[in-house]
């Protein structure tokens, strides 16, 4: 393993030097090749070089063992010792996990989807819920939010909603949130204090590149309608909705939100090429989704993964059986801890398997 990480230092250094080349700083497309290239390895690098002078100082420290020295500086460098070995111990493990096979997908962009599901008003407040929960989310975090599709309802909840998460990274924090999610608490209207259950579905897909999903345009058929408000009212009377339907797979995708039916179209288009694109990974890494699901559930959203429960503040994941009594907090944004669990357990599932596939 150390030879790997010597090449991956030396081939970070030489990326780095490319960077100061006249000939790349000329070319657009290559400097932003090798920038990305140097960016990929830059935490393994630097994990690594943090390990290398650990490791140094640990064997000067074992050697000063060897010199004669007074009771106190023995002791302090013990300590020394101990300190430095539990650092090297956490730098190893840091870069088994760095050295993981990346998820392609994890630096994309998103699409959600949030529909109501079983439940009625209550099933469309909780879906209205869970997007606010993720634009807050999506917030805190710097990224953006764009709005592809939506169908409220009269109550202020949403039938489904469909949008755009722009920030590097998106897809590999939030592709674990992908399922059906409960909620167990008293509706409003509920004039005998009794506690419902209700559910929406949450889809999340990586954005596809036009070069992934190239869709001919006989396989398209395209109608226009006015758009809908709150209800199912008209709220004009221009066709500027759009609804794309994809003739092969039979995947359609409706867009409204927009005023412009160009627009529309353009955005149903995009949610599509993700619905293909999604569907093309599944059936490409068949095996490791398998894997995957074994662990942290499928992703998919017939899968109950999630309840919120409000009579106790609680929320329970059961694909991991991690329970947080921090509900309110949760649906202001503060999902880490939930997500960084997901990811932990993702990130043990393949190092167990790359240790399995050593010792075979």
């Amino acid at each position: 393993m150390l030879d790997k990480l010597q090449n991956l230092d030396e081939k970070y250094e030489e990326l780095g030097h490319m960077l100061a080349d006249p000939e790349v700083l000329g070319n657009p497309d290559e400097l932003r090749k090798t920038a990305k290239a140097r960016a990929d390895l830059e935490d393994v690098v630097m994990a690594y070089r943090e390990y290398k002078q650990a490791s140094e100082e640990l064997n000067d420290a074992k050697m000063m063992l060897d010199d004669d020295l007074d009771s106190d500086m023995e002791q302090m460098i013990k300590e020394e010792i101990k300190t430095l070995t539990a650092t090297i111990d956490e730098l190893e493990n840091k870069i088994n996990i760095l050295l993981l096979p990346k998820d392609p997908n994890d630096e994309r962009n998103v699409i959600v989807e949030v529909r109501a599901g079983t439940g009625g008003d209550e099933a469309a407040l909780f879906a209205a819920d869970l997007y606010k929960m993720y634009v807050r989310y999506a917030e805190k975090q710097g990224w953006k939010i764009d709005v592809m599709n939506s169908n409220e309802t009269d109550g202020g909840g949403y039938k489904e909603v469909t949008f755009m998460i722009i920030g590097k990274g998106a897809y590999s924090k939030l592709k674990f949130e992908s399922g059906v999610h409960r909620v167990q608490r008293v509706p409003a209207t509920e004039a005998s204090g009794r506690i419902h259950t209700s559910a929406a579905t949450v889809a999340v897909l990586p954005e596809a590149d036009d070069v992934e999903v190239h869709i001919e345009a006989k396989d398209l058929r395209i109608d226009v309608f006015c758009s809908s408000g709150p209800g199912g009212q008209s709220v004009n009377t221009t066709k500027s909705a759009a609804r794309v339907t994809h003739i092969p797979t039979g995947l359609v995708v409706s867009c409204q939100d927009e005023k412009s039916q160009q627009m529309n179209k353009e955005k149903a288009i995009k949610v599509l090429k993700s619905r293909l694109y999604e569907k093309m990974q599944e059936e490409q890494h068949g095996e490791e989704a398998a894997l995957r699901r074994s662990m942290i559930g499928s992703g998919d959203r017939s899968e109950r993964i999630r309840t919120y429960n409000f009579p106790q503040g609680r929320i329970t994941d059961h694909r991991i059986n991690l329970t947080t009594h921090r509900l309110e907090q949760t649906l202001m944004g503060d999902l880490e801890e939930l997500i960084d669990a997901l990811v932990s357990t993702d990130q043990a599932r393949k190092l167990k398997q790359a240790a399995e596939e050593v010792e075979a």
